[in-house]
């Protein structure tokens, strides 16, 4: 009998040499680290998690796309997390530990990614709903006191540099989480806080037709925010602005 006959008829000792052979091919791949980079890009990745790769908005419907707002949009948003403003236990313990410039630091990296938007999700509403959020959107109502949303969120809804976000792109059950967020007082701003008037000036009815209407709505061409309004926007409102806050040293990167 040959030597590797010997070794086939003895099933423990091949399971042995097998187990040897296979541990030589696998442990060098086991003992090298994965690669890290200790990049902006690699830390953000805890936002990413929630917010879909590269900030493109989850699934869920209620993580909202972060890339390409305005950094100053971001950035401000950042703050009302981290100083109660704004109410998400998750979020706040992620920003409470870090610095005024690192928050902008984020802000800034995912205002400047250049991503395309996917079709609009089909939205269940009747034609009569739809009419009425164009309604809204378009040109407001002069009875309710509610100005369109196209007269601070620009004529093509994609927001305004610096800090005024746009509207298009955004699940429906995202929007009526946020202006319910604004009516119930869960979601708030600098004084004078616009949204939460105008919010509160909307009907359940107003709120359902509205969402529905911005979420059916595709991005243009040219879907970057605007430079700045036409006109001066129709009411006074803090969250337009860039907010510097009062503890410039708070916390660490």
């Amino acid at each position: 009998m040959s030597a590797l006959s010997r070794l086939f008829a003895r099933p423990r000792l091949w399971g042995a040499v097998t187990g040897a052979l296979l541990a030589c091919l696998v442990l060098p791949a086991v003992a090298a680290p994965p690669a890290f980079e200790d990049t902006l890009a690699q830390r953000v990745l805890a936002c990413t998690a929630c917010h879909g790769a590269q900030g493109r908005a989850a699934p869920d419907g209620y993580y909202p796309r972060i890339a390409g707002k305005p950094a100053g949009y971001l950035y401000n948003q950042l703050l009302h997390f981290r100083d109660g403003r704004r109410s998400y236990r998750l979020m706040t313990q992620m920003v409470e530990p870090l610095s005024d410039s690192y928050l902008r630091e984020i802000a800034e990296h995912f205002a400047a990614l250049d991503l395309p938007y996917p079709a609009p999700s089909p939205v269940s509403a009747t034609a009569q709903a739809l009419q009425r959020g164009e309604q809204l959107a378009l040109r407001g109502d002069t009875a309710r006191q509610v100005p369109a949303c196209v007269q601070c969120h620009s004529a093509a809804l994609t927001g305004v540099q610096p800090s005024i976000p746009g509207l298009l792109g955004l699940p429906r059950d995202y929007l009526n989480s946020q202006l319910g967020a604004w009516r119930s007082g869960q979601r708030r701003a600098h004084a004078p806080d616009c949204m939460a008037t105008i919010a509160r000036r909307l009907s359940d009815s107003d709120v359902s037709a509205v969402s529905g209407w911005l979420a059916s709505q595709r991005l243009p061409a040219h879907p970057k925010p605007a430079r700045a309004l036409p006109a001066a926007l129709p009411m006074d409102c803090g969250s337009a602005y860039e907010h510097s806050p009062a503890s410039a040293t708070r916390g660490q990167r």
